[in-house]
């Protein structure tokens, strides 16, 4: 199901602002991808570019490509709502929907997507998404029950149920864990390595230490100044940005000098 991303030469504006400039990069199928850089320089704006959720933005567009295994996700006559359907999206802070049962927030979006579902398929969808997000143990005796009540780090654990429920091939989560407690943000990384073995995963996070045990590869993005655009300084394997990167200005962020 997992997908390869390709992105050339991605500018990323905001009416006439140009928030982000020239990102290329290429991100394997079944892979932890982690984009790391101080606030401002532009990796969860690179990110919401993936799924075309920054297009909710007034005035809000693209120059460059964005291909998921080599179909531009741009390019003329591309449907959002279905570039949406195959690239999930994960958020900084937990929202399930607060009138819903547990099961019922699974199976929101592909009720959304018009899938008519009978009952044992409804049942079905909602136990393998739950299984597939580590929540179905704790979960299977009170289904019935509202989403809202669960704590924080299961709630954010039934978003990402919702979202593998309409089998996207591409998963993205913006700082999942930036809310929650250090126990709970085990949970989601031990989730997010047994994720990569069906999809293809790109996070956003503002902690290294995370980014270092969760990503296979890592991305630095930096920003020259207060109204300049944020770009992608380096971009490699996850050991080699965190033990002997090329460029000079992300030592100095990864060892704390900035940022």
């Amino acid at each position: 199901m997992s997908k390869q991303i390709t992105i050339d030469d991605l500018n990323i504006f905001y009416g006439d602002f140009r928030a982000v400039e020239g990102v290329s990069m290429r991100i394997e199928p079944r892979t932890v991808t982690a984009f790391i850089g101080p606030s401002g320089c532009g990796k969860s704006t690179v990110l919401r570019t993936l799924n075309r959720m920054h297009e909710v933005i007034p005035g809000a567009h693209v120059k460059g490509s964005v291909k998921m295994d080599g179909q531009d996700i741009y390019a003329a006559g591309v449907d959002s709502v279905n570039v949406r359907r195959e690239v999930g999206m994960v958020f900084q802070r937990a929202n399930p929907f607060p009138t819903m049962s547990i099961k019922e927030n699974v199976l929101a979006g592909v009720r959304l997507n018009s899938q008519r579902l009978g009952r044992s398929e409804a049942d079905d969808i909602a136990e393998q998404a739950l299984k597939g997000a580590n929540l179905w143990n704790e979960v299977k005796d009170r289904l019935g029950l509202p989403g809202s009540g669960l704590s924080g780090g299961q709630q954010q654990r039934l978003c990402i149920a919702r979202a593998i429920a309409v089998k996207p091939s591409v998963l993205l989560m913006d700082e999942p864990c930036s809310a929650l407690d250090p126990i709970s943000t085990l949970a989601i990384e031990d989730l997010i390595n047994d994720l990569k073995e069906e999809f293809t995963v790109v996070i956003v996070t503002h902690n290294m230490q995370q980014a270092a045990r969760v990503s296979d590869r890592t991305a630095f993005f930096n920003i020259a100044g207060t109204g300049k655009p944020g770009h992608l300084i380096e971009y490699k394997d996850t050991e080699t940005i965190f033990s002997r990167p090329d460029k000079e200005e992300t030592q100095n962020y990864i060892s704390g000098r900035f940022g």
